[in-house]
């Protein structure tokens, strides 16, 4: 059975970025799936990377906790919202924060290549947007997603990452989020 840790970078708790991030665990825990479901705007941490990788800052309990689940996950679900063509400040901390070297990566001595620390592991993206996915494709190069997908996760050895877009969020109404919400439920009930 498949250890799936979803990961909420929506800081707040009554966006539909929370909503699908619970819908997803009910689908994987319907199927028996050992799923843990976290919000980043619980954990207490600095989201700045406050020295760069000169030196690596002291991490908080809280992000060494959420390097162990990473660690003892075989899926991550990331679910946030674009914004700015990207990911909300919360999630870029979490990730300037968690995914350092020689936890996520490590570079090799006199050689550009490094060592993806983190093989074996699979991913989903789960994002809402307002922006057309056409027009984000065509305009923005998908930008957000390949900032995670390549930047991010390929990087330190996590693939294949496939992504879900929900769009238009700010014009949809009941019934469209209610679809998206079973899709997202179904997404968690395939990974048993």
């Amino acid at each position: 059975m498949k250890r799936i840790l979803i990961i909420n970078g929506h800081p707040d708790k009554k966006s539909f970025c929370f909503a699908l991030a619970e819908r997803y665990k009910k689908g994987a825990d319907s199927v028996g799936a050992d799923c843990k479901l976290v919000h980043l705007i619980d954990l207490d941490f600095n989201p700045s990377l406050t020295f760069g990788y000169r030196m690596i800052s002291k991490l908080e309990p809280d992000l060494i906790e959420m390097q162990d689940e990473i660690l003892a996950a075989d899926h991550l679900v990331l679910v946030y919202p674009n914004w700015w063509s990207t990911f909300p400040a919360i999630l870029k901390g979490f990730v300037d924060r968690v995914f350092v070297p020689n936890f996520a990566f490590k570079y090799r001595e006199n050689s550009p290549f490094w060592d993806k620390l983190l093989t074996g592991k699979t991913a989903r993206l789960i994002v809402t947007m307002d922006t057309p996915k056409w027009y984000y494709w065509l305009v923005n190069k998908n930008a957000g997603h390949n900032a995670m997908r390549i930047g991010v996760l390929f990087f330190c050895g996590i693939k294949p990452v496939n992504i879900s877009v929900f769009t238009p969020i700010k014009s949809s109404d009941e019934t469209k989020r209610k679809k998206w919400l079973e899709e997202v439920g179904d997404l968690g009930e395939k990974l048993r």
